[in-house]
């Protein structure tokens, strides 16, 4: 049984923020009195003199954080929220400090000082919780501090928890599986995510599993079933928390506002407007640019080695099937000797992937290039074209082949609802060591949360990813 606990920053973290907090005024000190740049010192001052800004800086900055939430919902949250409010917070015991010294008026302070010490406050504290994130992740990698959780119901909304999951491994979740009622549902898998059985058995999954935490995410005309599940949860001291059910209508966004203290939901459908496919087709049209200005001398010497390697064209061109099921031709740099589709049947025996995916780790048909190729994604390099014709976007889900759209579940046919992408959130994620449904839930997860920052956020992920050969082939 384990305790129900909140999502707050460790303890070192408050810590370090009173370290960096003496350690911005000891730098300001000496920036003021020792340095002395920007004014003249009249006369000097012991740092002894400033220790009453210290004990005020090392009180109320921690304490205003901790007021303003900082050190609570710790988890997940982004770097530059917590800049935000460390600015916040320093702001307001700037202030603070300022008024003191106004009352008291102490024989000896600078206010030139005071506000160095609180700009390296500012600096320090925000590299302090970019350090704690950094550790924090490093560290969940390696299964510590991980939050253990079971998902209760596999629906729509069940699966938008799992792919928010998939694609945000820094909140530091692990999903024991997931419990539903359905048969088909309960005793499934959704790529890594194990069905449990029946919501009966979240008790004894509970106990077995040592459970942080339950998600509930049933429609509520399931209360009776909900309120169970939170007696379950209350007599093993485990957190529950439920999902709204506005999210079984699959919209994107549900934002909260009020009308003079009245709640007012606004709800927002997944899909992109015209304003965000604009948006995003300037961003393809930039990155097409750059890749055919700095890349053609690449794509002549791919040209020349796939010639001298193998007999046949250099480029490969396939159809798939684009937004709407839309079907288009794809084009590629031709990592396979000619006549290789004829040859799948033979080889789907030894297929490594699930769902309707193909993929051999050492497929006997590539050639000596287009291993390279493949390995560095060099040979998508061709697709740059689909994304000039409209066709494609740089940033989306991977366009699959119709035979693949005929295997799919309902839930699967929703990444087919935008552009599909050169490299997308999946490949930034694990590529091909994912399973296909965790590929299609990061693929949700995109069209789900686009804005041009993902985009941007994605491209420059995917990089180091390529360079790294990182679960390609």
């Amino acid at each position: 049984m384990r305790a129900n606990h909140r999502d707050s920053a460790p303890w070192w973290v408050i810590v370090l923020d009173i370290v960096m907090v003496n350690l911005a005024m000891g730098l300001a000190y000496v920036l003021r009195y020792r340095l002395q740049w920007f004014l003249d010192v009249v006369f000097d001052a012991p740092f002894v003199a400033y220790l009453p800004f210290n004990a005020i800086f090392s009180i109320s900055v921690p304490l205003v954080l901790w007021v303003t939430k900082s050190y609570h919902n710790w988890r997940g949250r982004v770097w530059l929220e917590h800049v935000f409010q460390v600015v916040n917070a320093v702001a307001i015991t700037l202030i603070l400090a300022l008024a003191w010294s106004f009352l008291v008026r102490p024989l000896v302070y600078s206010r030139l000082l005071l506000l160095e010490g609180a700009i390296f406050m500012i600096g320090l504290i925000s590299l302090d919780r970019f350090v704690a994130q950094m550790v924090q992740t490093q560290l969940r990698r390696r299964g510590i501090g991980l939050k253990r959780i079971v998902i209760v119901g596999a629906g729509e909304v069940g699966r938008r928890v799992m792919r928010t999951i998939v694609a945000r491994r820094d909140l530091g979740y692990e999903v024991v599986g997931y419990v539903d009622d359905n048969p088909d549902k309960g005793y499934g898998n959704i790529g890594r995510f194990c069905g449990l059985g029946s919501i009966d058995n979240l008790s004894s999954v509970i106990d077995d599993e040592g459970v942080d935490e339950v998600i509930i995410t049933l429609p509520w005309n399931y209360h009776r079933r909900i309120l169970s599940v939170l007696r379950a949860c209350a007599r093993r001291q485990v957190k529950a928390r439920l999902v709204p059910d506005l999210f079984q209508m699959s919209l994107s966004r549900v934002e909260v506002g009020d009308l003079g203290g009245l709640p007012l939901i606004e709800i927002q459908e997944i899909a992109f407007g015209p304003l965000e496919l604009t948006i995003k087709r300037i961003i393809d049209m930039v990155g097409v640019a750059a890749g055919v200005f700095l890349a053609w001398p690449l794509w002549a010497l791919i040209a020349v080695l796939i010639k001298l390697d193998s007999p046949g064209p250099i480029l490969f061109s396939q159809e798939r099937v684009g937004q709407g099921n839309r079907l288009f031709r794809i084009y590629k740099f031709r990592t396979m000797r000619v006549g290789a589709e004829s040859e799948l049947e033979g080889l789907r025996g030894y297929n490594e992937a699930d769902g309707p995916l193909f993929k051999i780790r050492n497929d006997p048909r590539v050639t000596r290039v287009g291993h390279f190729l493949r390995r560095t994604s060099l040979d998508e390099l061709p697709q740059l074209i689909n994304v000039l014709r409209g066709e494609m976007s740089l940033v989306g889900p991977r366009p699959p082949l119709a035979a693949e759209v005929e295997q799919y579940r309902p839930w699967h046919r929703k990444r087919l609802s935008v552009p599909p992408g050169m490299t997308g959130l999946w490949q930034v994620s694990g590529r091909s060591e994912l399973t296909f449904d965790e590929m299609v839930l990061l693929d949700l997860y995109y069209i789900e949360h686009w804005s041009p920052w993902l985009d941007v956020v994605v491209l420059l992920r995917t990089v180091p990813k390529i360079l790294a050969w990182d679960g390609a082939y």
